[in-house]
């Protein structure tokens, strides 16, 4: 019978994709002793993401949702880790928005004069060595590009110094949910926190959220002579990868048989960048993931409104870079102090859903 005043961990995190990754780091900053499970997976829905910020979104090129705060909450949250795990991870960037069609492209000039913080004309001469376009571009900027793979490595290797990670297989069999605390095996914790991605689908405190699969796919490739000082986005975006490398998508499949990479993808990116491109390129890699979205386009935070001492950090969808960070942090201090949880994100939003699930 576990000692439940002397609890083995405080916390115990499932996952280490961006949501399990901030909260980690937030909680141990805290002085919170924390587990993370998380087998290691080559492709994970971080790991084969861009890792692109961008303020703005959809064909009326709006505002993303809370951007005010979440990006510069971001370059703050993103250089600390940098300076705190010595590793670089965060480009201030810009988006080059080539115009697909001459409607678009006047959408993107209307909105100029009610959008100049993030909005603003483009001389297009300079691309026209690279690129063939008809309709010219606009910028996007500030945005940011985040090196994900430097991110989940540096931490999980700090995770493993601290003896805080666990690369076992989960499973809710083995957990066992009290009101104060959780067993899981022999480990006891004051609360358990799912991050799992897409995992969460079948978690039994929180499976009936309306989540969403959504893969996506992208192609790596080398492009001769292009410039890694944007992004080029026209349908499709260029991005820039690690090793001078170019990561090109992606696609957003809510229908799909498996989660591998498909011919009909590589085919489509060939495609385009054989008319888009004046330069050579290279394929060199194709990657897929199924990811965690959400019918609301909004995640999932907070405890569970039986099960207090289970708790979720998830559903971030597209937005995860800008998401993932502000949100753990607002759980922390949900944690810690009992702050609130915005309303639109708090999981209590599904009361009666998780209530009538659990009985």
């Amino acid at each position: 019978m576990p000692i439940i005043n002397s609890p083995s961990f405080d916390y115990i995190i499932i996952g280490q994709g961006l949501c399990g990754t901030w909260l980690s780091y937030y909680l141990t900053k805290a002085g919170k002793k924390v587990l993370v499970i998380d087998k290691n997976q080559a492709f994970s829905a971080t790991k084969v993401s861009s890792g692109i910020i961008n303020p703005v979104t959809g064909r009326r090129i709006v505002r993303t949702w809370r951007i005010e705060e979440l990006l510069p909450f971001s370059i703050h949250s993103y250089k600390a880790f940098e300076n705190e795990m010595n590793v670089e991870l965060l480009k201030e960037i810009s988006i080059i928005d080539f115009h697909p069609t001459l409607q678009m492209r006047e959408t993107f000039e209307n909105r100029l004069t009610d959008e100049q913080e993030y909005l603003h004309s483009l001389n297009d001469d300079a691309y026209k060595a690279f690129f063939n376009f008809n309709y010219g571009a606009g910028k996007v900027s500030p945005c940011l590009l985040i090196d994900l793979q430097t991110l989940l490595s540096a931490w999980r290797n700090q995770l493993g110094k601290m003896e805080a990670l666990s690369e076992l297989e989960f499973s809710w069999s083995d957990v066992i949910v009290h009101n104060d605390y959780v067993q899981y095996k022999e480990i006891v914790a004051h609360k358990i926190i799912c991050c799992e991605g897409v995992a969460g689908f079948d978690n039994p405190y929180f499976k009936n959220l309306p989540y969403s699969h959504m893969k996506g796919e992208a192609i790596i490739a080398s492009i001769e002579g292009l410039p890694n000082t944007s992004i080029y986005k026209h349908g499709l975006s260029i991005v820039p990868w690690k090793d001078h490398l170019f990561w090109i998508g992606s696609s957003y499949e809510w229908k799909f048989d498996h989660t591998n990479p498909t011919a009909a993808f590589r085919q489509k990116v060939e495609a385009f960048l054989t008319n888009f491109l004046k330069i050579p390129y290279t394929i060199v890699d194709h990657i897929a993931a199924d990811r965690p979205a959400n019918m609301e386009r909004r995640p999932f935070v907070g405890l569970h409104p039986v099960h207090s001492s289970v708790g979720i950090l998830n559903g971030m969808g597209t937005k995860g870079c800008s998401l993932a960070p502000f949100f753990a942090n607002q759980l922390t201090n949900h944690l810690l102090t009992g702050s609130e949880i915005y309303a639109d994100a708090d999981v209590k939003r599904f009361e009666k859903t998780l209530n009538r699930e659990m009985k």
